[in-house]
């Protein structure tokens, strides 16, 4: 008997264990973490297409400059307000029951918004594609993170940083071919192939959850937050455009934005919310590592603003041939994503991360030299350069971030890690939007600046402009009617050749910029604390 009832102990064990299986979190989560990165780069490229295939788009619909510049705005103000929340109830809900329902409005309305009959009506398209869309990127690294084991986390970093730079950097030269060999509505269409995919993936990968238990929490707080913030995006997307603080739709969102988020802090006070932490969030490494993906979306606009910017204003270059110089660089970020790691499981991801920042700075120091003369194939020359860079920094940043927040505890709990998740994809969101809109102003004032300077030795009576102004006025004679036609064609000529130089000027102080930026984040850097764990240490964790 004794020994029939040891040995039926075994026996029962194994029950036990069958009968705790369904509780495990992922039942295939690389299926799960390939469509959450399906996810991540359709948002990306989404919203990229948008903003680059804007003039085609108001060609298409007969939109004006001003009405049109609202549909990105519209797009970013729905991602602003998703991305932040959505980490929030993410915390409540679990990915899945987000991810599911996001998807398949993503793909209802990317492929119902060029059939828009007029604006308000894309705008309404818009703002939803945007609400659903925002999700999908604030849940990727989220559940990656949490899916893996400790010891693949890196590489699953390095596979989401492929994923965003490369989606992203491809998209120029992708909205370009649709342009030019299918049709604008690709544009929108494009998230239509990509989003089925993802929805496919999450639904054998991300197995469903049941509620945790506990209060319900409140979302009145959070939703003030969001749609402030929102509020406050759509500002910063239209300032520049509207004079900013000159402008009441500027100072009306501004202010009702600034309003709602106290509102929202008072709120929190008065009821703390269960799956929020916001204590836990005050450590100079947890705010030092946030501002880092703030200076990061700002380096971007190296290839995201000043060099197109350049290409389009001043070589009148077209979208296919801006595409081709930038998607160069899409490449060798792809490559050098699965080097990275390696390094850093050697040295650390910190080191990495200014290693790879000092490339971007050094890159636009060298990008800040630009005349009137350069071409695409001029920046080409330094870009592998710049692909080093941004695969060191992207990588190395994350992981850093993704260290700190182990070493922290972030991942013990729900409500750290949504606190911890939120303040991220707070920076990465808020940061992004607010780093255009200085990069746009800066540029501005510094093409004013020097057009001015350049207009006070371009003067009539000057024997150099009277030079310049005779030698336009004999090229242009013989298509002219006569030699005042000749002559005010010319002094028109002399006035495009002072305004590309005065706006070449302000791009090379916008390259100068951003490498100052660099250098006053290295500055916050230096008082980083030391981390306690490395990725050499996370090698023999499960």
């Amino acid at each position: 008997m004794a020994t029939g009832a040891a040995e039926s102990i075994p026996t029962k064990e194994p029950k036990a264990a069958s009968v705790a299986a369904p509780a495990q979190p992922f039942t295939n989560p690389y299926i799960g973490i390939l469509g959450v990165f399906l996810g991540a780069a359709a948002a990306s490229m989404n919203s990229r297409l948008i903003s680059i295939g804007l003039p085609d788009l108001r060609g298409a619909k007969g939109f004006g400059f001003d009405e049109a510049s609202w549909i990105p705005a519209a797009l970013d103000m729905a991602l602003m307000f998703s991305g932040v929340f959505c980490v929030f109830l993410n915390g409540r809900l679990g990915p899945r029951r987000i991810l599911l329902p996001c998807a398949a409005v993503f793909t209802a309305t990317s492929f119902l918004i060029p059939f828009s009959p007029n604006l308000w009506v894309m705008l309404f398209l818009q703002v939803l594609a945007g609400l659903s869309s925002g999700t999908f990127y604030s849940l990727t690294l989220t559940f990656a993170l949490v899916a893996l084991p400790k010891r693949l986390v890196i590489w699953g970093i390095a596979a989401y940083a492929g994923d965003i730079v490369f989606s992203t950097n491809i998209s120029e030269a992708l909205q370009a071919w649709y342009v030019e060999h299918l049709s604008w509505h690709w544009i929108f269409w494009n998230a239509t192939v990509l989003t089925p995919l993802m929805f496919i993936c999450v639904y054998f990968g991300i197995p469903k959850h049941s509620l945790p238990p506990g209060p319900a929490p409140s979302w009145r707080g959070w939703t003030y937050f969001s749609f402030g913030l929102a509020l406050i995006v759509g500002a910063f997307d239209q300032g520049e455009r509207l004079d900013w603080l000159n402008s009441g739709v500027i100072v009306a969102m501004l202010t009702a934005g600034i309003f709602l988020v106290i509102a929202a802090f008072i709120r929190r006070k008065r009821q703390p919310n269960p799956i929020t932490d916001l204590a836990f969030l005050k450590t100079r490494n947890a705010i030092i590592l946030g501002i880092s993906i703030t200076v990061f979306r700002f380096l971007l606009l190296v290839a995201y603003i000043l060099i197109p910017a350049y290409l389009a204003n001043i070589k009148d270059y077209r979208p296919l041939q801006i595409g081709q110089t930038l998607a160069w660089v899409a490449v060798p970020v792809l490559a050098l994503v699965w080097v990275v790691p390696l390094i850093i499981i050697g040295t650390g991801s910190r080191l990495i991360m200014a290693v790879g920042f000092t490339s971007i700075a050094v890159t636009s120091l060298i990008f800040s030299r630009v005349d009137s003369s350069w071409a695409g194939t001029s920046f080409q020359r330094v870009e592998l350069f710049l692909a080093a860079g941004l695969a060191c920094s992207y990588v190395g940043m994350v992981g850093s971030i993704v260290l700190e927040a182990l070493e922290a505890g972030a991942l013990k709990s729900a409500k750290n890690v949504c606190s911890f998740s939120g303040l991220m994809h707070l920076n990465r969101i808020f940061g992004g939007s607010a780093g255009v809109a200085v990069l746009t102003h800066f540029l501005s004032v510094r093409e004013k600046f020097h057009s001015n300077m350049l207009g006070l030795h371009v003067q009539a009576g000057n024997w150099l402009t009277t030079e310049r102004l005779r030698m336009f006025t004999g090229g242009l004679f013989p298509e002219s009617t006569g030699l005042d036609q000749a002559q005010a064609r010319g002094m028109v000529l002399l006035g495009k050749q002072v305004r590309a130089q005065a706006y070449t000027m302000a791009i090379g102080d916008g390259f100068v910029l951003i490498a100052w930026v660099v250098i006053g984040f290295f500055v916050a850097m230096l008082l980083l604390k030391p981390g306690k764990i490395s990725y050499k240490d996370l090698r023999n964790m499960k």
